[in-house]
């Protein structure tokens, strides 16, 4: 079943509450978990953030505007500072004929947060992507060093520019530090490419790695792989990692290269242990 909006729980949350015992918040989700008959997996369903669950959340949700409306208050109590209780409801306007508050958002602000920024971040991926694949060889070339430095690799990137360069296919070639003591070495292909990456390219870059004795490669497209392409190296001896173009796009964002950070936002939440007394 979908999961109940944060409106939604606010009616069962009351008549929960309404027989007058005092609750912890957590004893109250397990309840209403049951009224709404959720499936484990219902329960499990993360937010973006992989923070805190979805229902978690949204009943989290349901409780402060209850709490904003007066129908419930927080008890504080020893060790246990989340207990709510049932006061009786005002009749001051702030809620609807079917109990619960008027509102045009059935997301929890903190859902409107993370999928604004996970809709934001998908947008500068496709950014991203169309400018590289738009981009000189020498730039790309230049591209990937900076990505396999930030990540890590390659050691500095005097030592990666070195190590990486063109190959005269649209694409570049090299082999790096797995670190930067350069304990290990690892393969690296990138192609700037549109066509999809098939399993022929795969089988020769498997090749490159048993020509320079590399046990270790990673091959970058900006494009995709094919299926047969993805299924032929879980069956090699060599481990070859394959970075697609929107995993390339998403690894710039997550090691800025390429991008500059505009604003930043922190999200709090209350710090129930400093009201324990």
């Amino acid at each position: 079943m979908p999961l109940p909006d944060y409106q939604t729980i606010m009616l069962p949350f009351l008549t929960t509450m309404s027989d007058g015992a005092i609750r912890r918040a957590i004893d109250v989700g397990k309840l209403l978990s049951s009224q709404f008959a959720m499936s484990g997996a219902d329960l499990t369903q993360k937010l973006p953030s992989g923070q805190s669950t979805i229902f978690e959340n949204r009943v989290g949700w349901a409780r402060t505007y209850l709490k904003k409306a007066g129908l419930i208050e927080p008890v504080l109590r020893g060790q246990f500072p989340e207990f709510v209780e049932f006061i009786s409801p005002k009749d001051d306007g702030q809620t609807t004929e079917s109990g619960t508050i008027e509102s045009t958002e059935s997301r929890t602000p903190l859902e409107v947060l993370e999928n604004s920024y996970q809709r934001l971040r998908r947008e500068l991926a496709d950014e991203l992507l169309q400018t590289v694949r738009a981009a000189t060889p020498a730039f790309f070339e230049r591209l990937v060093v900076d990505l396999l430095v930030a990540m890590g690799y390659g050691g500095s990137l005097k030592d990666a520019g070195q190590a990486v360069g063109r190959t005269g296919d649209d694409g570049v070639d090299g082999i790096i530090k797995e670190d930067r003591l350069g304990l290990d070495a690892v393969y690296i292909q990138a192609k700037r490419w549109a066509a999809v990456v098939g399993r022929p390219e795969l089988q020769a870059f498997a090749g490159s790695l048993e020509g320079h004795r590399a046990r270790k490669g990673v091959f970058i497209a900006t494009s995709q792989f094919s299926k047969e392409a993805r299924e032929y190296v879980t069956r090699i001896e060599k481990r070859i990692v394959l970075i697609d173009g929107e995993q390339l796009a998403q690894l710039m964002i997550d090691f800025s290269v390429g991008v500059t950070e505009v604003d930043t936002y922190k999200v709090k939440k209350l710090d129930r242990d400093y009201f324990d007394e």
